[in-house]
């Protein structure tokens, strides 16, 4: 259990993705959001449904992991239905160690859907109920904590309580939607434990409960609880990176798009996740994110948060095609 490279934890999820063809996107003001609108009480007409087991956050982080050439385990919960079967073999398919997950009988597996127009998605979520038992994953080189559902506080001390018995554990943390809602001080530790940390601009606002402020000063906010490096993205127009032990902020672009993007769902998955396995990797702070943007860019051209994700070599290949103000640089 001590030889992986790469442990990831959250929850798994088979996603139902809806292509729809008659829908209307519209400006919220009040709210400050787009709206995705049909006509209530009419028959809307779809495209086609694609069916994508084995994802989610963690999942895709696995994933990933895998492809660039960690030895990766997963811990997650599973209900005993079919789609939890499918789950379980599909990761296995794509070379992640599964038998840290827990099976829970009687139970269903998670199951979205996906409403999908044009080139963005609108998510149906719901995530089940687990009584669950963080199991002993030894002493992996790092591990990368995301997405997990209500009610997980419990299990978030089951981890921390192993990170802090085996300190040599580098951690990443992507949190998601009910890890945000948590609040800091109640995974204070988790934050405080962090190698490096991930979430978009509009995250981190949420988190810091600051109204607005550049990505830069979000990410030197985020290290104040205690993350060594802080990644805030902010979608098209790039990422910042602050290193607090060189007390250094990096910036770095997009790449570019080789064509219109097809599906982003799994774009910001894909980045933190790499960024971190480039860590793992023993990258530097700049080399993650010469990769990171590239894994991003290749998944939005395929359906689904895993198609598109590359391995080093195709990786590499990218980045002799890159322009020439593709690079980070400091701020």
């Amino acid at each position: 259990m001590s030889d992986f490279d790469f442990v990831a934890i959250g929850d798994v999820v088979t996603d139902a993705f809806i292509r729809i063809q008659q829908a209307s996107v519209y400006y919220d003001e009040k709210e400050h959001e787009e709206k995705l609108a049909f006509s209530n009480g009419a028959k809307i007409p779809y495209e086609f449904v694609k069916i994508v087991p084995a994802v989610g956050n963690s999942a895709n982080a696995a994933v990933s992991a895998t492809r660039l050439g960690l030895s990766t385990a997963f811990v997650t919960d599973l209900g005993d239905d079919d789609h939890g079967k499918e789950i379980y073999q599909t990761l296995k398919d794509q070379g992640v160690e599964i038998d840290f997950a827990c099976v829970h009988p009687g139970k269903l597996s998670n199951y979205h859907y996906v409403l999908w127009y044009k080139a963005e998605r609108t998510i149906l979520i719901k995530h089940e109920e687990y009584d669950r038992k963080f199991p002993d994953i030894g002493s992996p080189k790092w591990v990368y904590l995301t997405s997990l559902g209500e009610n997980t506080l419990p299990y978030h001390q089951e981890i921390m309580e192993h990170l802090k018995t085996h300190p040599d554990i580098k951690l990443a943390f992507q949190p998601g939607t009910f890890q945000i809602k948590m609040g800091t001080e109640a995974l204070k530790e988790i934050y405080a434990h962090s190698e490096v940390f991930f979430c978009n601009k509009e995250e981190a606002q949420i988190i810091l409960g600051i109204t607005e402020a550049p990505c830069p000063d979000l990410a030197r906010k985020m290290s104040e609880l205690g993350p060594k490096i802080s990644v805030i993205t902010d979608g098209p127009k790039g990422a910042y990176a602050f290193d607090a032990r060189a007390n250094e902020v990096w910036f770095m672009p997009p790449y570019p798009d080789p064509a219109e993007p097809y599906d982003r769902t799994g774009a910001g998955d894909a980045f933190a996740s790499t960024f971190a396995e480039c860590l793992a990797l023993g990258k530097t702070v700049e080399e993650a994110f010469l990769w990171a943007p590239i894994n991003s860019m290749s998944v939005v051209q395929k359906i689904g948060a895993q198609e598109g994700l590359l391995h080093p070599a195709e990786i590499e290949e990218w980045l002799r095609k890159a322009p020439a103000d593709y690079k980070p640089r400091k701020v």
